[in-house]
């Protein structure tokens, strides 16, 4: 098969030839940062030194190192190629035009920061860009790589990071800014999206103090983030020891050297008593409080967001170490009360699944709406619904945890599962969530969906958009479930955080357990 390859693109760091796919340019595996390997393992990422003569930008770049079982499983396809060296990122236009000035759509992929890539098809930039937008999609460290804290770390860079994958995406997105014209995008006018954990990674940005002054973005899309905190830095030390350890250096005998050298195609299969899996970090340099806490005290960044879940998000909660068949009678007489929640519903599996859903995402989009607009910015929130007609027998529960990621980028009719099962009904259902989703892109405000308009939320006007067969806006919905549900977050916390790792017996390190910020059932007043 011939391919046909772009005019060169000059970015700031050399030229770039793509390839052509129809009316749009793609350029695959274009490097952000060196490869992040040997000294440079558990570092800030390094900008890319420039290359000599034109660089060919045909293929996707080597994913992060990660289970490509569990990658498969999770729906998104298989990662490819896995390397350690895996700091690529990807950009479909369909203008290769300086002048063009196209709104730019920065994609962060979900899985739970420790499986996904930018490369897998429901992540395909082709539809839009044919609606004159530019899509960005990149790889970014993974699982221990990504999230690492070990005391010989923070001695040797003391009040440094712990989050190299957040910095990696911080990176990815200053290339963004310094090329992204190159490619008929508009360097000031990006807008940051992701689902699960590329939500919690767009929340991440909002707070962060590394990203503050720079004004890199114009506004965000957290798709299905969760309520569960973030792990503090005394966790992450013992658990960092304790994946030391399990690799083969005690913590006695732990240097950075020594870890440096250690195997990363090891890293994925840990004993259980490892502790949970990394995860982003609170308290070093890149967030110094948890994301829910900057919400609560207004120190965000106050740009437009919109946050959202959908009916089946609960089907993902035993990735996160709840079983919803035990939760209810866990909570104790707390549970009676959560029965009283579902009067519908006689079977404590449901009930604790639908408590997952309730407790761990829809409340998420709604408090962090409710603060946001407190504290003066634009939110709105929605709640996805929608099936394919043909494929709504086989999802009774709902539509599962990532199951609008296609929708929103218009890859459902070409992806599964909806792929063959789509008829006339979905494709319009989708050019109407996405007409609104480019508008946001191009404006900061939501266009209607269908001729319904997407009002915003606030703390005063609990507003939501029902994304379903018939699109609706909606007051206050499942009201008393999220009033209780903001109320026990802290307790929803300790569901999911496992026991301290288990560490060698001669080692004197102790857990230093965090308290999580306390849920508020409403925004007061400030002081």
């Amino acid at each position: 098969m011939n391919v046909i390859k772009t005019p060169p693109v000059t970015t700031k760091e050399g030229q770039l030839l793509g390839k052509v796919e129809g009316k749009v340019s793609v350029f695959k595996g274009i490097p952000y940062a060196k490869p992040p390997v040997g000294d440079l393992r558990w570092r800030e990422p390094q900008p890319i030194p420039a290359w000599t003569g034109p660089r060919e930008a045909l293929d996707f770049g080597p994913s992060a190192l990660q289970s490509r079982e569990a990658c498969i499983a999770g729906g998104g396809g298989d990662p490819g190629k896995m390397a350690e060296d895996c700091l690529y990122l990807n950009v479909w236009t369909p203008k290769t035009d300086p002048g063009a000035k196209l709104p730019v759509l920065f994609w962060i992929h979900g899985g739970a920061f420790i499986i996904g890539t930018g490369r897998v098809p429901p992540y395909d930039g082709t539809q839009l860009a044919a609606r004159d937008v530019v899509l960005v999609t990149f790889n970014y460290r993974l699982g221990h790589l990504g999230f690492f804290m070990h005391p010989e770390l923070e001695k040797e860079n003391p009040g440094g990071p712990a989050n190299f994958g957040i910095l990696d995406q911080m990176l990815a997105l200053e290339w963004v800014r310094n090329n992204i014209a190159q490619f008929g995008g508009d360097p000031s006018n990006i807008t940051i999206m992701g689902q699960s954990a590329g939500a919690k990674s767009v929340l991440a940005f909002f707070t962060s103090p590394l990203i503050r002054e720079k004004n890199p973005f114009r506004r965000g899309v957290a798709m299905s983030s969760y309520v569960l905190q973030e792990k503090s830095v005394a966790d992450a030390k013992l658990a960092g020891v304790a994946f030391a350890h399990h690799q083969g250096v005690p913590w006695q005998q732990a240097t950075m050297e020594k870890l440096r050298k250690l195997d990363p195609e090891k890293f994925w299969a840990l004993p259980s008593d490892s502790g949970n899996a990394p995860s982003p970090i609170y308290g070093d340099s890149v967030l110094p409080q948890t994301i829910r806490a900057s919400f609560e005290a207004g120190s965000q960044l106050k740009l437009p967001l919109i946050l959202g879940s959908t009916s089946d998000d609960s089907s993902v909660v035993s990735s996160f170490g709840i079983d919803p068949a035990t939760i209810i009678e866990k909570l104790g007489p707390l549970g009676e009360m959560i029965r009283q929640l579902y009067p519908d519903v006689n079977d404590d599996r449901e009930i604790g699944r639908r408590m997952c859903r309730d407790f761990v995402f829809s409340v998420t989009p709604r408090h962090l709406a409710s603060f946001h607009s407190h504290h003066g910015a634009h939110a709105w929130r929605y709640y996805f619904e929608y099936r394919a007609k043909m494929l709504a027998p086989r999802q009774p529960l709902g539509v599962p945890h990532g199951g609008d990621v296609s929708f929103f980028l218009e890859t459902a009719d070409h992806v599964p599962p909806t792929g063959d099962l789509f008829g006339d009904e979905d494709r319009k259902f989708t050019s109407n969530l996405v007409d609104s989703l480019v508008q946001f892109l191009r404006t900061g405000t939501p266009g209607p969906v269908g001729g319904v308009a997407w009002n915003e939320h606030t703390a005063e006007s609990d507003k939501l958009l029902r994304l379903d067969t018939t699109v609706r806006m909606v007051d206050n919905f499942e009201g008393p479930i999220l009033d209780v549900a903001q109320m026990v977050m802290p307790l929803i916390d300790s569901f999911a955080k496992p026991p301290p790792p288990a560490l060698p017996k001669a080692s004197s390190t102790s857990s230093t357990s965090s308290t999580a910020a306390k849920g508020k059932p409403r925004p007061q007043a400030t002081p």
